[in-house]
């Protein structure tokens, strides 16, 4: 058995690689440079699919239909143990005036999932506080949010209350412990922690990471920006997306709507211009929202990386060295599959899926 493993990143990733892990080895160690949680993770909306999944590699659709179909069991298993409920909210989503509305067809035909061409006036039925001048719909039941607040609370008491594991804030990785060709730990403002393994899932901080070991990791961060309403439990039935922006009901009446798509860096300062883009698209999604003010507005940086393919495995010439990282707009939506695709990979059980897709051998050059 492994002996102690390193995690380098406290967001969903890094929090469900330590919760698979812990059953297969003796100690695993979460370290981030901030609170848990407190980055990606937290910012994002929590629908559990792809924004438009035909429009994806099979990489992205084998680990997003795996998590889809996992995650109302790992919701039950997270309350029931820790009295946290990550509210994973079953409400379909319906796609609005779609201009690639056959391809959507298409793919939901060769992959059997549950989406279909619906009456525009089903949709109204469906969603009476819907904005008018819409033409057509396609709709997908069983699609569900997270509240991923919640469930980054919920994971985190999870794992407080398990022995083998110890989670660390504000503890920033400065270096890795080099041993020949061999990752034996990572150096901290803490100090130096020693680790048979060390897991890079530190997002859009991963690729910062690697080049301290003379690797280019092409994953930067995509700022995007959110807001939110508070209206009636019963306001919005379902999800609805369209022209790109979309606006996600919580059970008590909370609304997300989002969200932008910005390269600057790491720059997360919310924006004036992006407030008012993602406002008008809300009344214009919903317009009952005019008379509404939002209760919250905030960004965060995914982790953008080529085609949204995440990069999960060992990394080549670095024996000891792992990653789970890259998911771009997708980290919540992949989490559950990727988490035990990785966990399978280093405890050397039989994968979930092939594992190919994702390994980092060829995806990674030298500096």
């Amino acid at each position: 058995m492994t002996k102690q493993v390193v995690i380098v990143g406290g967001g969903v990733i890094g929090l469900l690689t330590a919760f698979n892990l812990a059953k297969d080895v003796e100690r695993v160690v979460v370290c981030d440079k901030g609170e848990l949680g407190g980055e990606s993770s937290w910012a994002g909306g929590g629908i559990v699919s792809p924004l438009y999944p035909w429009r994806y590699s099979p990489a992205v659709t084998a680990l997003a239909h795996w998590s889809q179909d996992f995650y109302p069991q790992l919701g039950e298993h997270l309350f029931s143990s820790t009295g946290v409920d990550p509210q994973v909210h079953v409400t379909g989503l319906y796609w609005l005036d779609l201009d690639d509305e056959a391809e959507a067809l298409a793919w939901a035909k060769r992959e059997g999932r549950p989406l279909s061409k619906v009456a525009v006036s089903e949709a109204y039925a469906a969603v009476p506080v819907l904005g008018p001048g819409f033409n057509s719909a396609v709709y997908m039941a069983g699609v569900a949010n997270v509240r991923n607040p919640r469930l980054l609370k919920s994971l985190k008491a999870a794992l407080q209350a398990l022995p083998n594991v110890t989670l660390q804030e504000h503890c920033e990785i400065t270096g890795f412990v080099r041993e020949g060709e061999r990752i034996a730990g990572v150096q901290t403002t803490a100090g130096t922690i020693e680790a048979d393994e060390v897991v890079l899932t530190a997002g859009a901080w991963s690729g910062d990471l690697l080049r301290l070991l003379g690797f280019s990791l092409p994953v930067e961060p995509v700022k995007g920006q959110m807001i939110l309403f508070k209206c009636a439990e019963d306001f919005l039935p379902s999800m609805v997306l369209a022209k790109g922006r979309y606006a996600i009901p919580r059970r008590d009446g909370h609304i997300l709507v989002g969200s932008t798509l910005e390269h600057a860096g790491y720059d997360k300062t919310p924006t004036p211009d992006a407030l008012q883009s993602l406002r008008a698209s809300a009344i214009e999604l919903l317009p009952a929202l005019a008379d509404a003010t939002p209760v919250g507005h905030w960004a965060g940086l995914r982790p953008g990386s080529p085609e949204g393919v995440p990069y999960i495995g060992r990394v080549p010439g670095c024996e000891g060295l792992w990653l789970n990282c890259g998911h771009y707009r997708n980290g919540l939506v992949l989490a559950p599959a990727s988490c035990q695709l990785f966990s399978d990979l280093l405890s050397g059980r039989e994968p979930i899926i092939d594992p190919a897709p994702y390994a980092p051998h060829g995806r990674l050059e030298a500096l």
